[in-house]
C-alpha cells in the first residue's frame, strides 16, 4: 500500500472509528430483552424516568457497556504492545500466559477458597501481572529475546493449565461455579466492578501513550535500538509488564476473553500501518467496539439464554482471523 493510500485511510479511519464507538455504546444501552429508545435513555440519565428503565439502565446496562469498553480498550492495547515486542503478530496476552495467570489464580479463589470470593478480581489481576514478571525472568539469559518469552510463554500456559485442570479434576463438584469466568463475560457485572477496574484500566491506558515512542523503535530491531541510544532490554521489560498490567485488568472482572488482543491490533495494523502513533489509540476504540458489540448480541440475540462473550468472539473470530492470514498470505 502506497503512502498516499496510507494516508487516505488513517484520516478515515481517524474519523470513523469515534463514531462506529458511539454508535456501540448506543447499541448496547438500547437493545436487550427489554428495547429502551434513546429518549428514554435520556430522561434515566438525566431526571427521573420509568423506574423499571431506570433499574435496567441505571443497574445493568450502563455499568456492562462501560466495563465492555474498558475490557475491549485493555485487552486490544495489551495485544498491540506485546505484538510490537514480539515483533510478532500473532502474539497476544495468551500467547505468553498472562491470561492463563489469571485464570488460575481465580480457579483458587473460586474453588479453593471461595470464603473469600469477593478478592476475585484482585485474585485474576495479580495472577496476571506475576505471571509475566515469572515469564520474563525464566526467558532472562544476559537479555531476554522475543523469542525466548514466547517459547517461555507457551511453556508458562501449558504449565498453568495443567494446574488448573488439575484442581477442577479434585474438586469437580465445584466447577459448575466458575464455568462461565472461565468462558469470559461480562454477566452480572457491576458497579462494583466497575470500581475496582477503572484505577487500573484508567493507568494503564494513560500510561500506554509512553509506549508509543519506544514501541515504534522496538519495530525498528535491537541493534537499531541500542543505536538510537535505547536501553532495549529495561524498555521491553517495562512494555512487558505494561501489556500485562492491562490485560490482568481485563482478565479481573471479564474472565479468559480471547481473541480481542490477537486479533483488533492486526486489522488495524493493515489499515493503519505500524506506526504505534495511529495504531494504538485505534486498537483502543476497535477494542472497545468489538467487546461492547459482541457482548450486546450475546445478550439480546440468544434470548433467554445468555452467551459468554468470550465463546462468540472465538466462535466467530477464529475463522475471520484465519481468512485474514489466508488473504494476507501471511500463513
Amino acid at each position: 500500500m502506497d503512502l498516499q493510500q496510507r494516508s487516505k485511510n488513517r484520516k478515515w479511519v481517524l474519523i470513523g472509528s469515534p463514531i462506529v464507538l458511539l454508535a456501540t455504546l448506543y447499541y448496547g444501552l438500547t437493545y436487550g430483552a427489554v428495547e429502551i429508545s434513546l429518549h428514554e435513555i435520556w430522561t434515566v440519565l438525566v431526571s427521573e424516568g420509568d423506574p423499571v428503565h431506570e433499574t435496567i439502565i441505571q443497574d445493568l446496562r450502563l455499568p456492562r457497556v462501560i466495563i465492555g469498553a474498558l475490557v475491549g480498550a485493555c485487552l486490544a492495547v495489551s495485544g498491540a504492545i506485546l505484538q510490537g515486542v514480539m515483533k510478532n503478530p500473532l502474539a497476544d496476552p495468551g500467547i505468553i500466559g498472562v491470561s492463563a495467570g489469571g485464570g488460575l489464580a481465580a480457579v483458587i479463589t473460586m474453588v479453593l477458597l471461595p470464603q473469600v470470593s469477593y478478592l476475585l478480581p484482585m485474585a485474576a489481576f495479580v495472577g496476571s501481572f506475576l505471571t509475566a514478571i515469572i515469564i520474563y525472568l525464566v526467558a532472562w539469559d544476559k537479555g531476554a529475546s522475543p523469542v525466548k518469552i514466547i517459547l517461555a510463554g507457551v511453556a508458562m500456559n501449558a504449565l498453568l493449565g495443567a494446574v488448573q485442570n488439575g484442581i477442577m479434576v479434585m474438586y469437580s463438584e465445584r466447577v459448575q461455579a466458575i464455568l462461565p469466568w472461565l468462558s469470559g463475560g461480562l454477566n452480572g457485572r457491576s458497579w462494583y466492578h466497575l470500581e475496582f477496574m477503572l484505577p487500573y484500566a484508567v493507568v494503564g491506558l494513560l500510561l500506554s501513550f509512553l509506549a508509543i515512542k519506544p514501541a515504534n523503535l522496538l519495530m525498528l530491531g535491537d541493534e537499531s535500538a541500542k543505536i538510537l541510544g535505547q536501553r532495549v532490554e529495561l524498555q521491553r521489560f517495562l512494555l512487558i509488564v505494561l501489556a500485562a498490567f492491562l490485560a490482568g485488568a481485563a482478565v479481573s472482572v471479564a474472565g479468559l476473553v480471547g481473541f480481542v488482543g490477537l486479533v483488533v491490533p492486526h486489522i488495524m495494523r493493515i489499515w493503519v500501518g505500524e506506526d504505534y502513533r495511529y495504531l494504538l489509540p485505534l486498537s483502543m476504540i476497535g477494542g472497545a467496539i468489538l467487546v461492547v458489540f459482541a457482548d450486546t448480541i450475546s445478550r439480546s440475540w440468544f434470548d433467554p439464554h445468555e452467551l459468554p462473550v468470550g465463546i462468540l468472539l472465538a466462535a466467530l473470530g477464529a475463522p475471520f482471523f484465519l481468512y485474514l492470514l489466508r488473504k494476507r498470505r501471511l500463513m
